[in-house]
């Protein structure tokens, strides 16, 4: 199993991996030299503001910011994170310590609660995100509330979002707040 340190999304780093994202384990793992050379600073820690930990076995995300942290020169910078094709089943609110994430990947997991995606309104800057290929994914009412629940986002599951949707998305959630909250896989 890999996951890979990224760099302006051009140089890839990578490194084994585990069954779980489990700090002990990924602090061992010594990266893979790509095409590109690896930044580091005097602290030996990577001048980057993406990761990828998709393809893995990865349940949980309790120990992410410890992780991030032992990896990254300037971890509140992480802008993108992969977490796709993993067995994650919510969305851990340790996703909200990263105030500038941009981009998130968590398509391919296990998610069934379309509640679950309440936990990222705190972040402002995250405008593209991926969840399709989750059990949420089948409900009638994702993509609108997705984005009801995340204005900001100009890209959900790979496709724009449109001025239209927003709109829909808008008045939706104005007419029942509390059923939103409730909405769960079915």
């Amino acid at each position: 199993m890999l996951y890979f340190l990224k760099k302006n999304h051009k140089t890839n780093y990578t490194l084994p991996w585990k069954q779980t994202l489990v700090y002990e384990d990924a602090q061992s793992e010594e990266p893979t030299i790509g095409l590109r050379p690896i930044k580091i600073n005097s602290l030996g820690k990577f001048k980057s503001g993406s990761l990828r930990f998709n393809n893995n076995q990865i349940t949980n995300l309790c120990d992410l910011h410890k992780t991030i942290s032992h990896f990254l020169a300037e971890p509140s910078q992480l802008a993108w994170l992969d977490l796709s094709f993993n067995r994650i089943t919510n969305i851990d609110k340790v996703l909200c310590e990263l105030p500038h994430l941009r981009v998130l990947y968590l398509h391919g997991n296990r998610i069934f609660k379309l509640s679950e995606v309440d936990k990222l309104q705190s972040l402002s800057h995250l405008h593209t995100i991926t969840l399709h290929g989750n059990m949420i994914e089948t409900n009638k009412t994702y993509r609108n509330h997705v984005i009801s629940v995340l204005p900001q986002l100009k890209t959900l599951d790979f496709s724009v979002v449109t001025p239209q949707e927003r709109d829909l998305a808008q008045i939706g959630h104005k007419n029942s707040p509390h059923k939103r909250n409730k909405e769960t896989f079915k």
